[in-house]
């Protein structure tokens, strides 16, 4: 691997309860695994991904083993997961080994294909933007890669003050908003009925397009 390239660390948020799911969505089957394990797959076969930090909470013993099986993967464990996603970015930014140029903020519901991440991480190494974007549609998706500049305000976010979604406000005329064609860019997986949707729309064309939230939940 070329020294040239940025080095990214991928913080994949693992630690919710899944409430509305009614199971941890991390162990569901997904492209021929575990949604975990496709995550860690794909955000491996990005070169410039130097480090895959997976932030866990509810039901770590469980994710455990298939993290730690990955190539370049490693758990963050965050004791207060109950408290909300804000202090799992939190904890996945404390455990950072290095110095990133950029970080790339991805939740476990949101399951991306390794060529989209790749375009979006490309995208934005050639860019001076604060934040890179997809955007299908019209309307923003995920996964948000931010600059190494503004690690120090996503490490003071809270709950109370809309987390991730308010840095991404403070600085959206800077957005580096990168059209994409993928609808994945757009998937949340909520619910079952969302993870049937999500299928038969990735199955091929002729499905609804997903809608896209704007910006990042927190």
């Amino acid at each position: 691997m070329p020294d040239t390239l940025p080095a990214v660390t991928a913080i994949l948020l693992a630690a919710g309860h899944s409430e509305r799911m009614g199971t941890q969505k991390a162990l569901l089957p997904w492209g021929g695994a575990t949604l975990l394990a496709y995550h860690l797959e794909q955000l491996a076969a990005v070169d410039e991904i130097r480090e895959i930090i997976v932030v866990t909470g509810y039901a770590a013993e469980r994710l455990a083993p298939i993290v730690e099986v990955a190539p370049r993967a490693r758990v963050a464990y965050n004791p207060e997961f109950e408290s909300g996603k804000a202090s799992s970015v939190r904890c996945g930014l404390a455990a950072i080994d290095g110095a990133p140029t950029s970080v790339l903020m991805l939740a476990v519901d949101q399951p991306r294909p390794a060529e989209l991440l790749q375009t979006l991480v490309r995208a934005h190494a050639a860019s001076s933007a604060p934040i890179t974007a997809p955007v299908f549609n019209g309307r923003r998706g995920h996964p948000l890669i931010f600059d190494a500049s503004l690690l120090p305000e996503l490490a003071a976010i809270d709950e109370a003050t809309l987390g991730v979604r308010a840095v991404v406000q403070r600085h959206t005329a800077s957005v580096n908003d990168v059209a994409v064609d993928d609808p994945s860019a757009c998937i949340d997986l909520n619910t079952r009925d969302d993870v049937e949707r999500a299928r038969q729309l990735l199955r091929g064309p002729g499905s609804p397009s997903p809608r896209c939230g704007e910006g990042a939940g927190g």
